[in-house]
């Protein structure tokens, strides 16, 4: 969002002074200073009569006509700069103002919030400080501009994408299944964000070949996380993401308590279009946080017993601690064969989640260079790993469907030939031409044997017999 700030300072070197700072901000577009309180507001009556408005509080179009922050400087005159700040705020209340000021005491304090400011910076000037209160004047003033009809499309806040990433357990594939998610968010031209959130064991920095001393701690202790601060605590990784990393000291994770965790993911989703977050298997008040704000919660399992218990466990907790509900949730089923047992219904049934269509395959023998090279972002484009988790990313609306569908197909298009469907070929037959050793013609679909399912039961398995296997889809799923 293009912050539109309108100075109103008398002194000719303090006007030098704010408007040097002020050229420095991201996406702020400051106007020429204002010498007098007469001219400030005789600006701002033209601004939204400009707009073809009589009145600045009016129609809609009179309200966006009109800067989102104006700074008063202390020694404005002929107007005191207090009297002055009200009357702004009573004629033009869709503008945050900002008093400058070398009193920055707690009267002066109150008696500017009483009079309409928006914030206070003392002089002499700083830009982290300066930052900081036109920033969040200017949020407060988009807010104000929706509910006055100016700018509906403009929410207020942060407007990011938040998916976290959490795993059942460990190794199911939580901190792959992000990185690569972060990736293809990236390659269709989205400015992404990767945040590790597991903070006693992340592991992004091994996956991704990082050394970099900031980690997320060093966000936890600051109440107003500037531009400046955030930038210098996020790596800028060659690929175009952006890492905010877990830190090298695994005891330290405990300072990012839930309040530190909604104010860092806050400033991410203002700054950056998508936001991943690999909140690990552990939950603490900083993971469970993300995963309550999170516009989509990935919970990554694979398709065992143990996996699928500890899911079912983790979405149980979700649910007791009112961090989230099952059905708002979507499982991602990896590592999955056509020989397993527990397929992905079966998973939503005992979980009670959304499962993704899109499932991820076991194959560790494409991404084994990958992972001890500690380089992920090398992964061949036709390793079916990786065509499935951009598929899911494109399932998930943080990639178009073009760039979803790179390499040669996903693995959900292409299913591997069962050994009866080789031989059939080797001995010159097409599979399932009803000739050689393929299926028999009356064969049930869906059968193993069959060609019409996509996972079949396994021959000579309880399930494939019709009667219970390790996991009964007709029964109850319990925990023993």
């Amino acid at each position: 969002m293009t912050i539109r700030i309108l100075p109103a300072v008398g002194d000719p070197d303090a006007a030098r002074t704010v408007s040097a700072l002020l050229s420095q901000l991201p996406d702020a577009e400051p106007a020429p200073a204002v010498a007098d309180s007469t001219a400030l507001v005789d600006a701002l009556a033209a601004a939204a009569q400009g707009a073809g408005a009589p009145s600045p509080a009016g129609p809609a179009a009179a309200v966006e006509a009109l800067p989102e922050v104006v700074l008063v400087h202390e020694r404005i005159g002929p107007t005191p700069a207090l009297e002055l700040i009200r009357e702004v705020a009573l004629r033009f209340p869709a503008v945050g103002v900002v008093l400058i000021t070398a009193d920055a005491g707690p009267a002066l304090f109150s008696a500017a919030m009483d009079a309409g400011a928006r914030g206070i910076v003392g002089l002499p000037l700083g830009y982290d400080e300066l930052a900081a209160r036109v920033q969040a004047a200017a949020q407060w003033s988009a807010g104000v501009r929706v509910h006055l009809g100016g700018n509906p499309d403009a929410a207020p806040g942060p407007n990011g994408t938040l998916v976290t990433v959490t795993g059942a357990k460990g190794g199911v594939g939580t901190t792959v299944t992000a990185v690569h998610l972060a990736l293809a968010a990236r390659a269709a031209g989205r400015s992404v964000a990767l945040v590790d959130l597991d903070l006693q064991s992340g592991d992004v920095a091994s996956y991704l070949d990082v050394q970099f001393r900031r980690s997320v701690v060093d966000l936890a202790g600051i109440s107003d996380i500037s531009v400046r601060v955030l930038q210098d605590a996020v790596h800028d990784h060659h690929t175009g993401l952006g890492l905010l990393l877990a830190p090298e000291e695994g005891e330290r994770g405990e300072e990012v308590d839930d309040r530190a965790a909604r104010q860092i993911i806050g400033a991410l989703r203002s700054r950056y279009e998508v936001v991943l977050v690999d909140c690990g298997s552990q939950m603490q008040s900083a993971n469970a946080a993300a995963v309550e704000l999170a516009d989509v919660a990935l919970l990554v399992t694979t398709p065992d017993v143990v996996a699928v218990r500890a899911a079912k466990r983790q979405v149980r907790l979700w649910d007791r601690l009112q961090i989230r509900k099952a059905e708002e949730t979507t499982t991602v089923v990896n590592r999955l064969t056509r020989n397993t047992e527990i397929q992905p219904p079966l998973v939503a049934k005992a979980t009670g989640t959304q499962v993704a269509r899109t499932h991820v395959p076991a194959a560790f023998k494409e991404l084994q260079p990958c992972v001890d090279a500690g380089r992920m972002q090398d992964l061949d484009g036709r390793s079916t790993v990786k065509q499935a988790l951009w598929a899911l990313a494109g399932e998930l609306g943080l990639v178009d469907a073009p760039a979803a569908r790179q390499g040669r197909g996903s693995h959900r298009a292409r299913p591997s030939l069962t050994g009866r469907r080789r031989k059939a070929i080797a001995a010159g037959a097409a599979p399932g031409s009803g000739t050689g050793p393929g299926p028999a013609p009356g064969a049930v679909p869906g059968s193993a044997a069959g060609s019409g399912s996509r996972f079949g039961a396994r021959r000579g398995s309880a399930a494939a017999a019709g009667g219970p296997g390790p996991f009964d889809p007709a029964g109850p799923y319990e925990e023993g």
